[in-house]
């Protein structure tokens, strides 16, 4: 069997509630203290038990994370930052997989496995606001996505109309003028594409450029097959840009792919940028420029949200947090030569 707070208090020459302190980082231990105990604890190789801790306090120590595509590299990258804050706070993560269906959104959010959970980080791209109203229950949920939504839960997302408009400025301070942008919707005004839509034409406005709607196109999906269709499309219909802004990596990825086959060269004749910094495009053979998201700080926030609401703030109001982002310039992009 594996040492005790009573073990380590002994060998330390405190009493267990002076260990029990030290072991949950309270403040009010003096240093020469925490580490007259943290000796002890080292020396006998003390590990604490957190099933039992948060059995104590009747939570089961997990925290869901649910996404529409774990395939898709940027929610496979945000999902190992999330197990890793999660973990600063003694919490394991459940991985859920939606596909983006409603049916399976609406299902996670009502309390689906939620005898195993303590709260949930949602990042949904059907889900609607009535389902939200609807949810019953008080566990903690935060949402993660550009969706808007008018529901009373914390809710991380960048502001994707201003990251967007950097995207397109880049390219416009490389001098180029027709500047495509691939991954349209046709519905849900909503969505983070539409958002990055009107901020590809705000800037384009703010730069005096005309945005040509004939260099917009829609895609059903947004994986590297719709970025090289959706470029092919473009250049099929004879219109030809010289830079684009690509929805996401794997989209800039696949058009990039295709402008090559088509005997382009990226960036020279058609600079490309991408969105959410995944780490595919850092090691293409065109290595990507992009908007890259604060993923780190998306994930921090998220578990500090839910596990403040565990722990003693559960009437904090809920918030609409903007994390930052930047732009990456890498080979993708260059100035426009003539």
């Amino acid at each position: 069997m594996g040492a005790s707070l009573k073990d380590v208090a002994q060998l330390a020459g405190v009493s267990v509630k002076t260990v029990s302190n030290v072991v949950n980082n309270y403040p009010h231990v003096t240093p020469a203290m925490r580490e007259r105990v943290q000796r002890a604890i080292d020396q006998l190789g003390y590990r604490p038990n957190l099933t039992a801790r948060h059995l104590r306090k009747g939570r089961t120590g997990i925290i869901a994370l649910a996404v529409p595509e774990l395939g898709n590299p940027y929610f496979a990258e945000l999902a190992g930052a999330v197990i890793d804050a999660a973990a600063r706070h003694d919490y394991t993560v459940l991985l859920d997989h939606t596909a983006g269906l409603r049916e399976k959104e609406v299902l996670v959010s009502h309390g689906f496995r939620a005898h195993v959970i303590d709260g949930l980080i949602l990042s949904p791209i059907e889900l609607e606001t009535s389902d939200l109203l609807a949810r019953p229950g008080d566990a903690p949920l935060v949402l993660l996505g550009e969706r808007e939504y008018d529901a009373p839960y914390d809710h991380i997302a960048i502001d994707n109309v201003a990251a967007a408009r950097t995207a397109v400025r880049h390219l416009s301070g490389l001098g180029r003028q027709r500047i495509a942008f691939l991954g349209a919707r046709r519905e849900m005004a909503r969505q983070p594409a539409h958002l990055r839509l009107r901020g590809w034409r705000e800037e384009l406005a703010a730069a005096g450029l005309p945005h040509d709607e004939t260099l917009v196109a829609a895609t059903d999906g947004y994986g590297r097959w719709d970025g090289a269709a959706a470029m092919n499309a473009l250049l099929d219909r004879g219109a030809r840009p010289d830079a684009v802004f690509a929805y996401n990596d794997l989209m800039a990825l696949g058009a990039m792919r295709a402008l090559v086959e088509r005997g382009l060269r990226v960036p020279q004749d058609v600079s490309v940028v991408g969105f959410d910094d995944v780490e595919e495009g850092r090691f293409s053979t065109i290595a990507l420029t992009t908007v890259s998201p604060d993923k780190q700080s998306i994930a921090r926030l998220a578990v500090e949200r839910v596990v403040a609401r565990l722990t003693g703030a559960p009437q904090l109001e809920p918030e609409r947090i903007r994390p930052g982002y930047t732009l990456v310039a890498r080979e993708s992009t260059a100035p426009r030569t003539a």
